[in-house]
């Protein structure tokens, strides 16, 4: 009985040092599942196997999730659909599939503040990690910051590298802050790096047709659309927003009332 309790403690602790963490926690019940003969000696190794996998996929992909830097998560059947009944669901859902970023395409959220453009950026952003496809989510006015920053220190280089290492690049709130010329041109050096090499997913509350106002240089705005729009599917979003539905269910009701 001293030889076999000995064993078993040299098994734990190199199951411990090995990091089947899993397996370790659930060693009992798998040397229990065996000498009942519930299970031979290879399903249950298997099946202990399976769940150390699982459990490391999962930590992966939070991993994953996490430098991609997302602000919150959300999915797919978390977005309400019924409130957006322009939006054409099955357009929006048929996405998933992930082709776009296979074709290195680019995906353009175009709408109003609070329709929901961010959330079903984040959303495909999700679904392309679950499917180990490498995603950067940014904000555009951290973006518009970041890159003069980055050619003031003499550092453009690497962080031009850095975003177009991504598989997909998610540039959020595009015109909501006005673009410098300096800004718009290294937009146009990032974007035109990831040309038909990379895909990118972006949100933004500007029509296609101001985009020249933006950048405050219509040529350099056309160049840029130039190679966004070349291989994309544009996603219009023409509802109401989302967060401001209570607030506007409340007036309507007060003014029913008054």
């Amino acid at each position: 009985m001293e030889t076999i309790a000995k064993e078993y403690l040299q098994l734990k602790n190199k199951l411990n040092m090995l990091g089947l963490l899993q397996m370790e926690a659930n060693l009992d019940q798998l040397l229990e599942s065996v000498t009942t003969k519930e299970m031979t000696l290879v399903a249950a190794l298997n099946h202990a196997l399976d769940a150390e996998l699982d459990i490391r996929e999962i930590k992966k992909r939070n991993h994953l999730i996490q430098l991609a830097g997302f602000p919150f998560e959300k999915t797919f059947e978390e977005f309400d659909f019924s409130f957006q009944p322009v939006l054409d669901r099955d357009k929006v859902l048929s996405l998933k599939d992930l082709s776009f970023v296979d074709r290195h395409e680019n995906i353009l959220f175009i709408g109003s503040p609070g329709v929901g453009k961010t959330h079903l950026s984040i959303a495909l952003g999700l679904e392309c990690i679950k499917n180990e496809k490498s995603t950067y989510f940014i904000h555009c006015s951290e973006l518009i910051e970041q890159l003069p920053k980055a050619a003031k220190d003499n550092k453009l280089e690497g962080k031009l590298r850095f975003l177009n290492r991504y598989a997909v690049l998610i540039i959020d709130e595009v015109g909501f802050i006005p673009f410098s010329p300096e800004a718009a041109n290294y937009l146009f050096q990032l974007i035109s790096r990831r040309y038909e090499k990379k895909s990118l997913i972006i949100t933004t509350n500007k029509p296609i047709s101001q985009w020249g106002e933006m950048f405050g240089d219509p040529a350099l705005a056309n160049a840029l659309l130039d190679r966004l729009l070349h291989h994309s599917k544009v996603i219009k979003i023409p509802g109401r927003s989302y967060r401001t539905k209570d607030l506007v269910s409340e007036l309507e009701e007060r003014r029913r009332e008054s």
